[in-house]
Parts: C-alpha cells; structure tokens; sequence
C-alpha cells in the first residue's frame, strides 16, 4: 500500500475568523482528512468543529504530540501515514513545526518515505518581522530566553552582541505571563541606539506593532502585553 502523506497545516493565531485567517485550500484538506496529530485534542476538535469537518467529530481520530511526547511515540504517530490514510499536523497556534514540537515528527515522514506537504498559513515568526522594518536578510530565531532576570538580560546583551557583528535580526518569544519582565529587560540591557519590535496579537482585532530605538522606548510608557502572545525582535 501507497504512503499517506503528512499536510502540515497551519491554524489561526487567535480567535479570529476562519476564512479570513486560512486560504481555502488549508480549509479543504483540513476538512476531509480524519486523521491529525496536534498539540492539544480538545483545541484541535475546536479548530475542527468551527471548520466544521466533513467527518463525524467522533470519528476523527487525534492524537497529541506536545514537550512531553517521547521520540519513542513518534512512530505511532506516524503509523496513519504509513497505512496509506494521508495524516495532519496542527500547531497550538500557526505553522506547525516551527516554535512547536511537530519538527520531530516532520523528519521521521522523511526518513519513512512519507511525502511531507506544507500549507499556507499565519506564522506570527514572519508576520513580525516583515512588520518590524528590521533586516529581513539575516536574521534568526532563539526561542525562549532564560526567565531569570539576570540570566535574561546576560542573554540579551549577547544576542545584541552578536546582531551587531552579522547585522542580524534576532527574534525570540516569551511565556506570555512573563511579557512584561521581557519588555523591561530589554529596556534595561541593550544600547539606546539598538532597535526593538514588539509584536502582540497578530492578525487579532487587537494587534499591536511597535519598532523603534531603545532611546525612544525608554521616553514612552510600555505598552501593556502581559498575558497577550507577543514577539520580540532586536537589531543592534
């Protein structure tokens, strides 16, 4: 029997309308395949529901691949796509696979022979750097920061370093309960001249994209971000 295939498809960023947020074709296949495997089953029957799905929710079969998941599962969730039955990946929020544990998964379809489809869709990584004005030529992604205040702001002044020297965007992501140290930190750490973005609630009604220099962000009164998901960038 023929392989399935793996779509890695991507889910809104918010709660915002599906058809504005997804192009038709991500909605169709996520429509018709009755197999996925997500971060989370109960806002992966969500996303389903809301579509809605062209199968009984109760015979879509979900299966959960998040931080926890051992490397040892990933064949069984990977076995759909070996049976022939074409298999989807969903993130929490955006693109699978990037920010998100599905890259694991993605790499054992290669090395199985299963053909791996990408789709179209929000990635807020991307959104926040063609909205930041800061270089999209070089520029790189570091995840999550130490949530130690000092170790944070160590990290900084090293990541400012470094975007100094290769004129490198770096973009990096925060706890969304820890937003407002982030956002302090930097304004403590880095230079004046060094420029910031902050990205909130992309492609939400409450977006909000501020860049400028640090020397400008210490006269301004902060925005308010905690608990909102926020992406932060840096060129020095």
């Amino acid at each position: 029997m023929n392989a399935g295939r793996l779509y890695l498809l991507p889910v809104p960023l918010g709660q915002s309308e599906m058809a504005a947020a997804l192009p038709a074709t991500v909605l169709a296949c996520a429509r018709r395949l009755r197999h996925f495997v997500a971060e989370n089953a109960k806002t992966a029957r969500a996303f389903l529901k809301a579509l809605p799905s062209d199968w009984p929710l109760q015979e879509v079969v979900i299966q959960e691949l998040n931080e926890h998941t051992p490397a040892s599962a990933l064949q069984q969730l990977l076995a759909p796509a070996r049976a022939g039955c074409d298999l989807g990946l969903i993130s929490e929020a955006g693109c699978p696979a990037i920010a998100d544990p599905g890259s694991g998964l993605v790499a054992l379809a290669h090395r199985q022979g299963v053909r791996v489809v990408p789709l179209v869709g929000p990635s807020s990584l991307l959104l926040a750097l063609m909205a930041s004005g800061l270089s999209g030529q070089s520029f790189a992604f570091h995840g999550y920061l130490p949530s130690g205040t000092e170790e944070r702001e160590k990290r900084l002044r090293e990541l400012e370093k470094e975007s100094r020297q290769q004129q490198r965007t770096q973009i990096f992501i925060e706890t969304p309960y820890r937003n407002r140290q982030m956002l302090a930190s930097l304004v403590s750490a880095c230079a004046p001249a060094t420029r910031i973005c902050v990205a909130t609630d992309l492609t939400l009604a409450s977006e909000q994209i501020i860049s400028r220099p640090l020397a400008e962000w210490q006269r301004q009164t902060l925005p308010e971000i905690n608990r909102r998901p926020t992406v932060f960038l840096m060129q020095a």
